[in-house]
């Protein structure tokens, strides 16, 4: 039987991109169930989130993201436009915010129909690669999730007539990401066991094989 993982994921976090190759990796090659659980960011979970950082934190987290990023051989750039809406002068995050509850009902609805972790792949790069400038206009959002496997107008109703569902489902996660002890993304859980951070991939293996963790047959 293969070994579960919960993956709590977030559209809006750089680290959760620059995770995508390695969930997708690892889903290819292991015999494990990497379950995508999207969860909104902390910017929308906790109020006054930006208020309680350093002000030094935003210019290091670009850093690192950027030499992260090169150092996995991905793209990177800040996103246009941001998944969540704030007013930058105030620190302001306003309650309604359409393009990240989108995102996520449409990752939650793409994991129901089993093609999870291509749709954060495929969305998550047109929104922080750096290459795209207005991933939520035109045909971007719909050609990566037709790269995805799936059908952007089918998803859209789906979120359309069942969106209350697909929020209960996202607040679950958000209980179960606090009931493993932790609040950040990527956080991946197994058996319990929270490994924080896109970093912390290699320990996660290594625990999965301490508990048989094994290849998929070659094809």
């Amino acid at each position: 039987m293969a070994l579960q993982v919960d993956v709590f994921w977030s559209f809006r976090s750089p680290y959760s991109y620059l995770a995508t190759t390695r969930i997708a990796e690892i889903a290819a090659r292991y015999d494990v169930d990497m379950r995508i659980r999207p969860v909104y960011p902390l910017a929308v979970r906790v109020d006054g989130f930006f208020d309680r950082q350093d002000p030094r934190w935003l210019m290091y987290l670009g850093r690192d993201c950027y030499r992260t990023a090169q150092m996995l051989g991905m793209t990177f750039g800040p996103p246009r436009p941001d998944p969540i809406v704030m007013n930058l002068a105030t620190r302001e995050i306003p309650r309604e915010q359409p393009y990240i509850r989108r995102l996520t009902h449409l990752g939650q609805a793409a994991c129901e129909a089993g093609r999870g972790i291509p749709f954060i792949c495929e969305v998550a790069r047109i929104i922080w690669d750096g290459q795209t400038d207005g991933w939520d206009r035109g045909d971007h959002l719909a050609r990566a999730t037709a790269r995805a496997g799936l059908d952007l107008p089918t998803l859209d109703a789906v979120v359309a007539a069942e969106g209350e569902r697909l929020e209960a489902e996202v607040q679950a996660s958000h209980a179960a990401l606090d009931a493993a002890g932790h609040w950040g993304v990527p956080t991946f859980v197994f058996e319990g066991e929270p490994f924080f951070g896109q970093d912390r991939i290699d320990v996660l293996l290594w625990r999965l094989r301490q508990h048989g963790l094994a290849e998929k047959p070659a094809v």
